[in-house]
C-alpha cells in the first residue's frame, strides 16, 4: 500500500489523503454513492465509475456473487460459497451427454465426465485470488457487509483501486496501471486489456438504471489517451522504466496472414497439419501420452492464471501469454491455449481428440454460446486432454480474457449434434446457469459481443439469432436425444445487451407479419424455480432474465405448452434448467393470434400464449420469411443429412424424424436453407475424411426453443 493512502486510525479505518476533500452531504443514491467514495480515496470519479460499470453495470444483483464469485458494484472477488461452487457430484456442463453428436462413433460419458468431475476438483484446490477481503480490511468493513451493503462496496472498491497507484493523481489517464491491477490476474496482457476496456467505457460514456432504481450515468471523457498509448506506469514501476506493448499488440508469426484476416491479427493456417510428435513413434511413447490422458493425471504447471498480480509483469515488454496463433479482433487480445489432438488407446484411427482436423476451408453457419457450469481454473486440464470434449474459445468472467483452443477451421465437439459441429464455432463462457445469482460480468459480455462480432464478419454468419445460438437452441440429433440436450446459457443471459453491444439492436419492423421475443432484461423478472439443487421446487430469486413464459390459453393461471420431444406425457415446469415452455429475446416466432394483452405463436406444434401488452411489450414485430405445410402433417428433423443415395464414399446416416411435426395451417419463420450434408471424421488424418453433399434442401426454422430443420419439398415457403 502506498504510504499516502496508509494513514490508519486506532480503529482500523482508512482515512482520507489532506488534499482530498471529506465527504460533507448526506448525499443518497448511487450516483452519490460513486463521488462520496471518489473524493474519500482520490480517485476520479470517472475512473472509479468505469471500472464498476464494466464489472457489474453498478448493478448489487441482490448481493448473489457473480459467476466469477464477485459482489456488488465493484465486484469485490471473494472464494464461492459451496452451494455456488459445483459441489457433490456436480460434473462441468459439456461432460453431460455426447457433445460430439455422432451415434456412428459416440464418446464416453462415463470418461468424461469423471474427467470433469477430476477438473472440478483441482479448481476447487487452487480458488482464483480474492479482493473482498483485503478492501474490507482497508476501510475496516467486514466481508458479509461488503457483499450486501452497496455502499461500503463502492467505497471499498475505490480504496482497494487507490491502494493500487502509485501516487495521487486527478488525472484519469493517470490510472491505467492501478486499473490493470484491478483486474485481479497475474495475465499482464489480461491486465492491460481489462484496463484498455475500463478507459474504453470512459470515452463512450454510460447511462443506465440499476437493478435496485437508482439512475447513474457517466459522462463521456474525451481527453483520454487512445488505447495502447502511453497510460502512466502501475504501482511500483520506476521511473524510466519501457512501457509495455499496447493491448492488441502481439508477437508476429513468419506465416503470411489468411486471405480474410483482420489488421492487427495473425491467424493459424486454414488447413493445420498433425505435427509429428501427435503421433508416438514406439509403445513407450503412446504408453506416456495415455498416462497424461489418463483420468487422474493432468499435465504439470497448471497453476492457473489467477493466483495473484505481478505488477512488474504488466511492464514487460514480451508478456507472457500472447500467441500468434490466436485468431481475434486487433481490438481484443486473445490468448493460445491449444486443445489436445493426439491419439490414444489401441484403435488408433478412431481413438483420438479431442477435435477434428480439416484439410479443406470450413464453412461455417453458427456460433453457439455456452457457459461452463464451472470455473476458469478446471479449463486448461480439460481442454488439454484427448479423451475430453472441445471448443473454440472461454471467455473468463471476472475481466473478459479470451483463450482460444481449436482453430476456427477446425471441428470442435461442444454442440451435442454432429451437423452443428461441423458448421459452428463454440464459445464457453465462465459461469453457471443459475447457481450463484445467475449475473455475467460487463467486461465477458462486452469481450464476447467483440469476438462473435468479428467471427461472424469474418466467416460471413449473419448476426441474428437464427445463426448466434444459445447451446439451448441446438436440437437433439434423434428421439432419445432430445430430452437430455443442454440448457445453457439459459434465461439470464441478456441476449439484448449482447446483440447491442455487437451493433445490432432487435429493432421493430413496420407492418411486421412475425413477432421478435423482446422483453426489458431489467424490470422483466419472470417466476424461476430450481435454482439451489437441494430445493428444486424453492422459487429463485428475482432477477431480469430473457424469456416469456407460454401458456396453452391467455391467462398467467394457464399451464405451460408441452414439449413431448422434452417431457413425453409430462407437463412443463418453471425450473430455470427447463426450456420446454419459453421463447427467448430476439427468436423470431410466427403469430398464430391476438387476444387482448396476450400474442400466440406457433411453438411445437401448438398455439402458446404469451403476456404482451401495448403499454409494456414483451415483443415486437418483425419481418422474414416463413413456410407451412403444403398438405398432411410435416416430419421436423435435428440434422440436415442428405438422402441416402449421395452416400458414395461414408456410411450412409439414417435421416432420423424427431417426434415433433407440424399439421396443415400452422406457420413458422425460416433463419436459413441449405443443402443437406455429412461430414465423415471417423479417422486422425484428416484426409481420410469424407464430404458427402445430397440434393435434398432443409429450411432451418424455429419451431420451438431450438431450431430444427424441415425438408423444403414438404413445406411451402412465404417470403
Amino acid at each position: 500500500m502506498q504510504l499516502w493512502l496508509a494513514v490508519v486510525l486506532a480503529a482500523g479505518v482508512l482515512t482520507a489523503p489532506a488534499d482530498v476533500p471529506p465527504v460533507t452531504a448526506p448525499d443518497v443514491g448511487r450516483q452519490a454513492e460513486f463521488a462520496a467514495a471518489a473524493r474519500e480515496y482520490g480517485v476520479p470519479e470517472s475512473v472509479l465509475l468505469a471500472v464498476g460499470y464494466l464489472e457489474s453495470r453498478w448493478d448489487t444483483n441482490g448481493g448473489r456473487p457473480s459467476t466469477a464469485g464477485g459482489y456488488g458494484p465493484m465486484h469485490l472477488v471473494d472464494a464461492f460459497p459451496d452451494d455456488v461452487r459445483a459441489h457433490g457430484e456436480a460434473i462441468i456442463g459439456d461432460a453431460l451427454g455426447d457433445p460430439r453428436g455422432d451415434e456412428s462413433r459416440p464418446m464416453s460419458a462415463t470418461v468424461t465426465q469423471a474427467l470433469s468431475r477430476s477438473a472440478l476438483r483441482e479448481s476447487a484446490a487452487a480458488p482464483p485470488r480474492t479482493t473482498l477481503p483485503e478492501a474490507g480490511r482497508l476501510i475496516g468493513v467486514e466481508p458479509a457487509r461488503l457483499r450486501t451493503d452497496p455502499a461500503a462496496n463502492i467505497r471499498a472498491g475505490a480504496a482497494l483501486l487507490a491502494s493500487y497507484q502509485q501516487r495521487p493523481s486527478a488525472e484519469p489517464a493517470d490510472w491505467h496501471g492501478a486499473v490493470a491491477r484491478y483486474a485481479g490476474t497475474d495475465d499482464p496482457v489480461a491486465s492491460r486489456a481489462f484496463a484498455d476496456e475500463v478507459f474504453s467505457v470512459m470515452r463512450e460514456g454510460a447511462e443506465r438504471r440499476t437493478d435496485d432504481g437508482h439512475l447513474v450515468r457517466l459522462a463521456p471523457v474525451s481527453d483520454l489517451p487512445p488505447a495502447g498509448g502511453d497510460p502512466a506506469p502501475p504501482a511500483g514501476t520506476q521511473p524510466g522504466a519501457t512501457a509495455p506493448p499496447a493491448a492488441d499488440a502481439r508477437p508476429k508469426t513468419t506465416a503470411p496472414p489468411a486471405d480474410d484476416a483482420q489488421p492487427g491479427t495473425t491467424t493459424p493456417p486454414a488447413s493445420p497439419q498433425p505435427s509429428p510428435s501427435a503421433s508416438p513413434a514406439d509403445p513407450q511413447d503412446e504408453q506416456a501420452e495415455q498416462a497424461e490422458a489418463g483420468l487422474d493425471g493432468w499435465p504439470d504447471g497448471e497453476a492457473g492464471l489467477l493466483a495473484g498480480a505481478d505488477a512488474d509483469a504488466l511492464w514487460e515488454t514480451t508478456p507472457k501469454g500472447q500467441s500468434s496463433q490466436a485468431e481475434c479482433p486487433s481490438s481484443l487480445t486473445c490468448e493460445w491455449m491449444p486443445a489436445a489432438y493426439k491419439r490414444f488407446g489401441k484403435k488408433k484411427n478412431r481413438d483420438y481428440g479431442n477435435h477434428d482436423h480439416l484439410a479443406r476451408k470450413r464453412s461455417v453457419d453458427y456460433i453457439v454460446i455456452h457457459d461452463t457450469e464451472g470455473t476458469y481454473q478446471g479449463i486448461p486440464s480439460l481442454v488439454r486432454n484427448p479423451k475430453y470434449v472441445s471448443w473454440h474459445y472461454t471467455i473468463r468472467s471476472r475481466d473478459g480474457h479470451v483463450a482460444q483452443h481449436v482453430p476456427t477451421n477446425d471441428i470442435a465437439w461442444h454442440a451435442g449434434n454432429w451437423d452443428v459441429n461441423t458448421r459452428s464455432i463454440g464459445i464457453e463462457h465462465e459461469g453457471y446457469l443459475a447457481k450463484g445469482g445467475a449475473w455475467y460480468t460487463e467486461a465477458m459480455y462486452r469481450s464476447s459481443a467483440r469476438l462473435v462480432k468479428y467471427l461472424a464478419a469474418k466467416h460471413d454468419i449473419p448476426l441474428n439469432r437464427a445463426h448466434i445460438l444459445g447451446h439451448d437452441n441446438v436440437p437433439g440429433t434423434t428421439p432419445q436425444t432430445v430430452a437430455g440436450m443442454h440448457e445453457d446459457p439459459g434465461p439470464y443471459w441478456d441476449w439484448e445487451h449482447y446483440f447491442e453491444l455487437m451493433d445490432k439492436p432487435f429493432k421493430a419492423a413496420k407492418d411486421g407479419d412475425s413477432v421478435i421475443i423482446r422483453p426489458s432484461y431489467a424490470s422483466h423478472r419472470p417466476r424461476f424455480t430450481g435454482c439451489v439443487a437441494a430445493k428444486p421446487a424453492q422459487a429463485c430469486p428475482a432477477h431480469g432474465a430473457s424469456t416469456v413464459w407460454l401458456h396453452k390459453s391467455p391467462s398467467h393461471t394457464a399451464p405451460l405448452v408441452t414439449d413431448l420431444g422434452k417431457h413425453p406425457g409430462k407437463p412443463s415446469t418453471y425450473s430455470v434448467y427447463d426450456h420446454s415452455a419459453r421463447a427467448s429475446t430476439g427468436q423470431r416466432y410466427a403469430v398464430a393470434a391476438r387476444q387482448g394483452d396476450w400474442t400466440a405463436i406457433w411453438y411445437l406444434g401448438q398455439k402458446a400464449w404469451f403476456h404482451n401488452p401495448a403499454s409494456n411489450p414483451t415483443a415486437i414485430p418483425a419481418k422474414g420469411p416463413m413456410v407451412t405445410p403444403l398438405s398432411g402433417e410435416v416430419k421436423v428433423y435435428g440434422r440436415a443429412y442428405p438422402e441416402k443415395s449421395a452416400y458414395e464414399s461414408a456410411a450412409y446416416q439414417p435421416l432420423t424424424p424427431l417426434k415433433y411435426k407440424i399439421a396443415p395451417g400452422q406457420t413458422y419463420t425460416v433463419g436459413d436453407t441449405v443443402t443437406g450434408s455429412y461430414y465423415a471424421a471417423n479417422a486422425y488424418s484428416p484426409s481420410k475424411h469424407v464430404t458427402t453433399t445430397g440434393k435434398t434442401r432443409y429450411h432451418q426454422i424455429q419451431l420451438g426453443h431450438r431450431v430444427m430443420f424441415v425438408m423444403a419439398k414438404d413445406v411451402r415457403l412465404i417470403d
